[in-house]
Protein backbone atom coordinates (compact mmCIF):
# COMPACT_ATOMS: atom_id res chain seq x y z
CA UNK A 1 0.00 0.00 0.00
CA UNK A 2 1.53 3.32 -0.86
CA UNK A 3 1.78 5.60 2.33
CA UNK A 4 -0.01 8.49 2.97
CA UNK A 5 1.02 11.64 1.59
CA UNK A 6 3.92 10.02 -0.55
CA UNK A 7 2.07 11.22 -3.71
CA UNK A 8 2.03 14.47 -3.27
CA UNK A 9 5.95 14.02 -2.51
CA UNK A 10 6.43 12.43 -5.49
CA UNK A 11 4.82 14.40 -8.02
CA UNK A 12 7.00 17.36 -5.99
CA UNK A 13 10.13 15.31 -6.39
CA UNK A 14 9.92 14.89 -10.68
CA UNK A 15 7.78 18.17 -10.82
CA UNK A 16 10.71 20.95 -9.57
CA UNK A 17 13.66 19.87 -12.11
CA UNK A 18 11.19 19.52 -15.12
CA UNK A 19 9.92 22.86 -14.01
CA UNK A 20 13.44 24.60 -14.22
CA UNK A 21 14.38 22.78 -17.54
CA UNK A 22 11.14 24.24 -19.19
CA UNK A 23 11.39 28.24 -17.72
CA UNK A 24 15.23 28.44 -18.57
CA UNK A 25 15.00 25.84 -21.73
CA UNK A 26 12.34 28.49 -23.15
CA UNK A 27 14.64 31.53 -21.80
CA UNK A 28 17.67 30.32 -23.62
CA UNK A 29 15.70 30.11 -26.58
CA UNK A 30 14.30 33.09 -26.67
CA UNK A 31 17.42 35.11 -26.11
CA UNK A 32 19.01 33.05 -28.37
CA UNK A 33 17.45 34.84 -31.41
CA UNK A 34 16.76 38.07 -29.65
CA UNK A 35 19.66 39.32 -28.75
CA UNK A 36 18.45 43.48 -28.43
CA UNK A 37 15.73 42.33 -25.71
CA UNK A 38 19.05 41.88 -22.80
CA UNK A 39 19.55 45.85 -23.56
CA UNK A 40 16.49 46.32 -21.93
CA UNK A 41 16.06 43.59 -20.24
CA UNK A 42 16.76 44.70 -16.91
CA UNK A 43 13.38 46.33 -15.91
CA UNK A 44 11.13 44.00 -17.18
CA UNK A 45 12.65 40.76 -15.59
CA UNK A 46 12.60 43.11 -12.22
CA UNK A 47 8.68 43.72 -13.14
CA UNK A 48 7.91 40.18 -14.08
CA UNK A 49 9.80 39.08 -11.09
CA UNK A 50 7.37 41.21 -8.82
CA UNK A 51 4.08 40.44 -10.61
CA UNK A 52 4.50 36.98 -10.67
CA UNK A 53 5.22 37.06 -6.63
CA UNK A 54 1.91 38.39 -6.91
CA UNK A 55 0.64 35.83 -8.19
CA UNK A 56 2.47 33.23 -5.99
CA UNK A 57 1.52 34.92 -2.34
CA UNK A 58 -2.14 35.40 -3.29
CA UNK A 59 -2.32 31.82 -3.76
CA UNK A 60 -0.75 30.85 -0.98
CA UNK A 61 -2.32 33.34 0.82
CA UNK A 62 -4.92 32.11 0.63
CA UNK A 63 -4.13 28.88 1.00
CA UNK A 64 -2.32 28.87 4.00
CA UNK A 65 -5.14 30.60 5.68
CA UNK A 66 -7.08 27.77 5.04
CA UNK A 67 -4.32 25.36 6.07
CA UNK A 68 -3.98 27.23 9.14
CA UNK A 69 -7.23 25.90 10.35
CA UNK A 70 -6.70 22.36 9.48
CA UNK A 71 -2.87 22.50 11.04
CA UNK A 72 -5.24 23.81 14.37
CA UNK A 73 -7.67 21.33 14.06
CA UNK A 74 -9.84 24.26 13.78
CA UNK A 75 -12.58 23.86 10.81
CA UNK A 76 -14.67 21.50 13.47
CA UNK A 77 -15.04 24.42 16.07
CA UNK A 78 -15.57 26.96 12.78
CA UNK A 79 -18.36 25.03 10.87
CA UNK A 80 -19.99 24.63 14.43
CA UNK A 81 -20.81 28.16 14.33
CA UNK A 82 -23.15 30.41 12.59
CA UNK A 83 -20.22 30.92 9.95
CA UNK A 84 -21.14 29.92 6.44
CA UNK A 85 -18.64 28.61 4.22
CA UNK A 86 -18.96 31.42 1.57
CA UNK A 87 -18.39 33.98 4.83
CA UNK A 88 -15.38 31.62 5.22
CA UNK A 89 -14.10 31.75 1.59
CA UNK A 90 -14.73 35.26 1.37
CA UNK A 91 -12.35 35.84 4.84
CA UNK A 92 -9.77 33.80 2.99
CA UNK A 93 -9.41 35.77 -0.07
CA UNK A 94 -9.06 39.07 2.49
CA UNK A 95 -6.11 37.48 4.20
CA UNK A 96 -4.96 36.47 0.83
CA UNK A 97 -4.70 40.03 -0.37
CA UNK A 98 -3.50 41.21 3.18
CA UNK A 99 -0.58 39.16 3.07
CA UNK A 100 -0.03 39.65 -0.54
CA UNK A 101 -0.26 43.58 0.03
CA UNK A 102 2.13 43.48 2.76
CA UNK A 103 4.81 41.25 0.66
CA UNK A 104 4.95 42.38 -2.52
CA UNK A 105 4.57 46.11 -1.66
CA UNK A 106 7.85 46.02 0.57
CA UNK A 107 9.45 44.38 -2.04
CA UNK A 108 7.99 47.16 -4.57
CA UNK A 109 9.20 49.54 -2.42
CA UNK A 110 13.31 48.00 -1.62
CA UNK A 111 13.52 48.21 -5.52
CA UNK A 112 13.30 51.83 -5.88
CA UNK A 113 16.42 52.68 -3.71
CA UNK A 114 18.51 49.22 -4.56
CA UNK A 115 17.82 48.84 -7.97
CA UNK A 116 16.74 52.43 -8.35
CA UNK A 117 13.59 50.87 -10.17
CA UNK A 118 9.83 51.75 -9.56
CA UNK A 119 7.65 49.53 -10.92
CA UNK A 120 4.66 51.86 -10.16
CA UNK A 121 6.13 53.91 -13.08
CA UNK A 122 3.86 51.44 -15.27
CA UNK A 123 0.96 53.90 -13.84
CA UNK A 124 -2.61 52.88 -14.22
CA UNK A 125 -2.22 49.26 -16.14
CA UNK A 126 -0.05 48.05 -13.08
CA UNK A 127 -3.57 48.32 -11.10
CA UNK A 128 -5.45 46.10 -13.77
CA UNK A 129 -2.41 43.59 -13.75
CA UNK A 130 -2.31 43.60 -9.89
CA UNK A 131 -5.88 42.80 -9.76
CA UNK A 132 -6.48 40.02 -12.33
CA UNK A 133 -3.41 38.30 -10.69
CA UNK A 134 -4.66 38.36 -7.46
CA UNK A 135 -7.91 37.16 -8.54
CA UNK A 136 -6.23 34.06 -10.48
CA UNK A 137 -4.12 33.72 -7.46
CA UNK A 138 -7.45 33.42 -5.42
CA UNK A 139 -9.29 31.08 -7.85
CA UNK A 140 -5.99 28.55 -7.54
CA UNK A 141 -6.20 28.50 -3.93
CA UNK A 142 -9.53 27.86 -3.63
CA UNK A 143 -8.92 24.84 -5.68
CA UNK A 144 -5.90 23.54 -3.84
CA UNK A 145 -7.56 24.37 -0.50
CA UNK A 146 -10.53 22.01 -1.40
CA UNK A 147 -7.58 19.42 -2.67
CA UNK A 148 -6.19 19.49 0.50
CA UNK A 149 -9.67 19.59 2.41
CA UNK A 150 -11.31 16.15 0.13
CA UNK A 151 -8.10 14.41 0.46
CA UNK A 152 -6.19 15.36 3.76
CA UNK A 153 -2.84 16.75 4.54
CA UNK A 154 -1.51 14.04 2.34
CA UNK A 155 -2.00 16.03 -0.50
CA UNK A 156 -0.41 19.38 1.46
CA UNK A 157 2.02 19.88 -0.92
CA UNK A 158 -0.73 21.01 -4.25
CA UNK A 159 -1.38 24.03 -2.21
CA UNK A 160 2.34 24.59 -2.14
CA UNK A 161 3.26 23.86 -5.91
CA UNK A 162 0.05 24.37 -8.00
CA UNK A 163 0.94 28.02 -9.02
CA UNK A 164 4.16 26.71 -10.58
CA UNK A 165 2.58 24.66 -13.08
CA UNK A 166 1.13 28.12 -14.89
CA UNK A 167 4.16 29.33 -14.70
CA UNK A 168 5.94 28.09 -17.76
CA UNK A 169 3.46 28.94 -19.61
CA UNK A 170 2.83 32.48 -19.15
CA UNK A 171 4.81 33.58 -20.38
CA UNK A 172 6.52 35.02 -17.28
CA UNK A 173 10.03 36.04 -18.50
CA UNK A 174 9.87 35.83 -22.24
CA UNK A 175 6.91 36.23 -24.82
CA UNK A 176 3.95 33.29 -25.71
CA UNK A 177 5.54 33.28 -29.13
CA UNK A 178 8.36 31.66 -27.45
CA UNK A 179 6.71 28.46 -26.54
CA UNK A 180 5.51 25.66 -29.24
CA UNK A 181 2.53 26.46 -30.91
CA UNK A 182 0.47 23.48 -29.06
CA UNK A 183 1.21 24.99 -25.82
CA UNK A 184 0.60 28.47 -27.22
CA UNK A 185 -3.07 27.36 -27.52
CA UNK A 186 -2.87 26.46 -23.95
CA UNK A 187 -1.79 29.61 -22.31
CA UNK A 188 -4.29 31.14 -24.36
CA UNK A 189 -6.45 29.89 -21.47
CA UNK A 190 -4.43 31.23 -18.85
CA UNK A 191 -5.33 35.09 -17.18
CA UNK A 192 -1.91 34.95 -16.42
CA UNK A 193 -0.45 34.73 -19.76
CA UNK A 194 -2.57 37.88 -20.86
CA UNK A 195 -0.77 39.64 -18.06
CA UNK A 196 2.13 39.21 -18.83
CA UNK A 197 2.09 40.25 -22.40
CA UNK A 198 0.43 43.13 -21.66
CA UNK A 199 3.09 44.13 -18.96
CA UNK A 200 6.06 44.10 -22.18
CA UNK A 201 3.86 45.69 -24.25
CA UNK A 202 3.67 48.60 -21.79
CA UNK A 203 7.45 48.48 -20.84
CA UNK A 204 8.52 47.99 -24.24
CA UNK A 205 6.08 49.92 -26.77
CA UNK A 206 4.29 51.90 -24.24
CA UNK A 207 1.05 51.08 -25.20
CA UNK A 208 -1.61 49.84 -22.90
CA UNK A 209 -3.05 46.64 -24.78
CA UNK A 210 -6.92 46.95 -23.68
CA UNK A 211 -7.78 43.50 -25.31
CA UNK A 212 -5.43 41.75 -23.56
CA UNK A 213 -7.20 42.94 -20.48
CA UNK A 214 -10.82 41.87 -21.52
CA UNK A 215 -9.45 38.51 -22.22
CA UNK A 216 -7.92 38.65 -18.68
CA UNK A 217 -10.49 39.38 -17.49
CA UNK A 218 -13.27 36.84 -18.80
CA UNK A 219 -10.55 34.34 -17.94
CA UNK A 220 -10.29 35.16 -14.71
CA UNK A 221 -14.89 35.60 -14.50
CA UNK A 222 -14.49 31.33 -15.05
CA UNK A 223 -11.60 30.70 -13.03
CA UNK A 224 -13.23 32.45 -9.92
CA UNK A 225 -16.68 31.07 -10.52
CA UNK A 226 -14.69 27.58 -10.74
CA UNK A 227 -12.84 28.29 -7.58
CA UNK A 228 -15.97 29.13 -5.59
CA UNK A 229 -17.85 26.03 -6.97
CA UNK A 230 -14.97 23.22 -6.63
CA UNK A 231 -14.23 24.34 -2.65
CA UNK A 232 -17.79 24.53 -1.99
CA UNK A 233 -18.22 21.08 -3.32
CA UNK A 234 -15.32 19.66 -2.02
CA UNK A 235 -16.45 21.26 1.49
CA UNK A 236 -19.91 19.09 1.06
CA UNK A 237 -18.13 16.30 0.39
CA UNK A 238 -16.42 16.59 3.49
CA UNK A 239 -18.70 17.72 5.76
CA UNK A 240 -21.20 15.02 5.05
CA UNK A 241 -18.01 12.06 5.29
CA UNK A 242 -17.70 13.97 8.55
CA UNK A 243 -14.10 15.08 7.68
CA UNK A 244 -14.30 18.66 9.12
CA UNK A 245 -13.76 17.03 12.83
CA UNK A 246 -10.52 14.50 11.71
CA UNK A 247 -8.09 16.85 9.16
CA UNK A 248 -5.37 18.26 11.32
CA UNK A 249 -1.85 17.07 12.49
Amino acid sequence: MTPQGSWPRTIELLYWPTLQMMIWGFMSQFLRDNSSYIAQAFGVLLAAVMLWDLLFRSQLGLSISFLEEMWARNLGNLFVSPLRPIEHVLSMTAMGLIRTVIGVGAAALLAIPLYGYSIFGMGWPLLAFFANLIVMGWSVGLVSSGIVLRYGLGAESMAWIAIFAVQPISGVYYPIETLPVWLQYVAAILPSSHVFEGMRSVLFDHVFRVDLLLHAVLLNVVYLTAGFVSFLAFFKIARVRGQLLHVGE
